[in-house]
């Protein structure tokens, strides 16, 4: 009798503990966690709950109400990553963001964000900036443009699977997050994601993110009546890039339509190269006026 009635005393525990905990989870407005989320809360709350201090016993009670394991496959370095969502399913691009701190969404993925293109895609490109370096005085010379573009362009090869989806991590020169906004999408919440002028000077640097070259030239086309040719000037000018994508920037927005006189600021950079819109082009045609190489087929 005695051995029933202390059973029955646990269990009323454990039903009032459980009830504690899922009120406190609900009203987190966070509801994807990392392992050492989870160890941060048990850590703060275990005596209140009158619990143990073991974050795998504490999963797996959470398990018995709403949380659900999400488990992130890759070939790279054979890492998988787990994350932990509290009460219903994660979005794609909340769980994106959650894969390394402080990143941001950019390229094809950025330009669907922004409604530059009605394209869906199961790849999903995040990128997380690299800390700060010196500057790299590098004098540019024509025969090493040339080697560089003959090759395929490089990519990442840090890519996780969920799902269907396919989720690229870049790691992008820094920049401050130049550019980068806040949009709220219903049932997606806030995204940071580059906006549209920064946007649109990624994917002309790495048209491979972007869905290709025509794909680029699509979102220019998208673009054009809803950028400012000064703020993409001004963006160019801090992140100071080594090549000189200026010249494929003017190419892609001449081609959109954009007014030629408002393009003579970005002519201003220079033309002192030859340039390429993509890389290993086959039998390229060539520009006069933006001393560029693109695609037989653009």
């Amino acid at each position: 009798m005695i051995s029933y009635i202390i059973k029955r005393i646990a269990k009323t525990m454990k039903a009032s503990t459980k009830k504690d905990i899922q009120t406190f989870f609900n009203s987190l407005p966070k509801k994807l966690f990392l392992r050492k989320d989870l160890y941060q809360i048990l850590n703060q709350n275990y005596l209140s709950w009158k619990i143990q201090k073991s974050v795998n016993k504490f999963i797996n009670l959470l398990k018995e109400m709403q949380l659900k394991e999400i488990t992130l496959t890759s070939s790279y370095n054979d890492k998988n990553l787990t994350r932990f969502v509290w009460g219903r399913d994660i979005s794609i691009y909340q769980l994106s963001l959650s894969l390394r701190p402080n990143s941001y969404f950019n390229h094809h993925t950025a330009a669907y964000l922004l409604g530059l293109t009605n394209k869906v895609s199961d790849t999903i490109y995040v990128n997380s900036e690299q800390s700060p370096k010196p500057e790299n005085q590098v004098l540019l010379e024509q025969k090493d443009i040339d080697a560089a573009f003959k090759r395929q362009q490089r990519t990442s090869k840090y890519i996780f699977r969920y799902n269907s989806c396919y989720i690229y991590c870049l790691n992008g020169i820094n920049t401050g997050n130049l550019g980068v906004i806040t949009i709220e999408i219903p049932r997606e919440g806030k995204l940071f994601v580059t906006n549209i002028e920064r946007t649109l000077i990624d994917m002309a640097v790495r048209p491979i993110y972007s869905g290709g070259y025509k794909e680029v030239l699509n979102a220019y086309k998208n673009a054009k009546e809803k950028i400012s040719i000064n703020y993409l000037i001004d963006m160019l000018n801090k992140i100071n890039y080594i090549y000189p994508y200026h010249q494929a920037i003017g190419f892609y927005l001449h081609r959109a339509g954009v007014e030629y006189s408002l393009l003579s600021k970005l002519k201003k950079f220079g033309l002192r190269y030859d340039f390429y819109l993509d890389y290993a082009m086959e039998k390229p045609k060539y520009s006069k006026e933006w001393r560029l190489h693109y695609p037989f087929d653009l």
